[in-house]
Formats: C-alpha cells, structure tokens, sequence
C-alpha cells in the first residue's frame, strides 16, 4: 500500500501531542497574514523539542530565530513556572508579533525577546548558562551559531538545529545557503563535543547532545 507524505505527516500530527488554542492561533495568523509562513516550526517539530525539552527537564532555553513566536510559545509551555526562554529575532514586526502573542500565554512573561542580529546579542551570554538551544535563523550563519551555541549549552544540554535538509538541496549544494547548511552538518558531524543524529522531519532536524564526561 502506498500513502502520501501528506498522509503520514497528518496521521503523525493526529497522534502527537496536540496544539493550545493560542498556537493555532499563532500559527493560522502567520500563514495568513505574514510572507514566508513556511519559516513557521510547526507541530511535528515543536512537539519533537517539547519532548527533548521534558525529558532533560530543562530550564532555561535559548531561541536563535524566533520568528512570530509559535516556537517560543511552544517550548514555553512544557518548561516549569520558573522557566525561561531567551528569544533572538531581527526583524521589528516579527518582535512585536510574537510579543502580542506571548501576552496572551501565563507564562509569556518568562519569554525575553533580544532584538537585533543574534550573533550579537548570543556573545553577551555566559557560557554553559543553557539547557537547551535551539537554532532556526539565518542559514548563512548556521556554523557560527553552532559554534557558539555549543559553548553556551551546559554539559548534558542539547542542541537542535532546524532545516537541515534545505528541501534535499544539500546532497547536492547549487547555493550559499545550501552550502552552508552541509558545512554545518559536517563539522557537527566531526565535532567530539557532541553525539548528534539527523532526523527527516519535516525539513530535517539535527539534535545534537553535548558530552558531560569532556
């Protein structure tokens, strides 16, 4: 029997944790009303990092790339009460997009937005300060958030990187971004600071463990 990715992924989404009412909220306002919704993480995926999220019970997580904030809120809501995100984001209406958003959450008072590019505002961090980060910015800079990003995890932490498959284009990299992408999956690959797998979700998600015994 042949069923389409469609199919799968629906049957997937019917069985994994469902979204609140204000993350389909957030989600229906994006592909609606903001270009690019396919940038949106979307359940499959958030609910891949909710669950990485519970079980290293994590407590404080850095977002590099927020866009309107469906992941933020996401993460959110697995997170204790004392729990909190520290959210990256460039663009001014995405900010205040995703802040409109994080005002209707109980816990969106946790949720910090650093606006501005993030390779400026991740150096001003301590290193280990992080439970779990996770990368879905700029794919230009994706090896230079990988590298800072692992300073920045504490030991046991975990990492996970998003569009990793670049709509398949990084088997055979035509373009810079494509490129870059494989660059980072390859130094990761080579990186002992870490145990990482790549997972064909969606567009690709590369979960990356940092080693507590180095």
């Amino acid at each position: 029997m042949n069923f389409s990715p469609i199919e799968i992924e629906n049957y997937c989404k019917k069985n994994s944790h469902q979204d609140s009412a204000l993350l389909k909220e957030v989600a229906t306002f994006t592909k609606d009303n903001i270009e690019g919704s396919a940038m949106l993480s979307g359940e499959l995926v958030g609910s891949i990092l909710q669950g990485i999220i519970c079980m290293i019970q994590a407590k404080k997580v850095l977002e590099i790339g927020m866009y309107t904030g469906y992941s933020a809120l996401k993460m959110i809501e697995v997170l204790p009460v004392d729990g909190t995100i520290d959210t990256c984001e460039i663009g001014d209406n995405h900010c205040k997009t995703a802040r409109s958003f994080f005002n209707k959450s109980d816990k969106g008072h946790n949720i910090k937005i650093h606006k501005g590019k993030a390779l400026n505002s991740i150096i001003k961090f301590p290193n280990e300060s992080f439970d779990f980060i996770f990368i879905d910015a700029d794919k230009i800079n994706y090896l230079n958030y990988y590298k800072k990003s692992i300073e920045l995890v504490k030991k046991s932490g975990v990492i996970v990187l998003d569009n990793m498959l670049w709509g398949g284009t990084v088997i055979n990299p035509q373009d810079e971004h494509s490129l870059s992408i494989k660059n980072t999956a390859e130094y990761i690959q080579n990186d002992e600071k870490c145990f990482n797998y790549m997972i064909p979700v969606r567009d690709g998600l590369m979960v990356c463990y940092k080693i507590w015994f180095l």
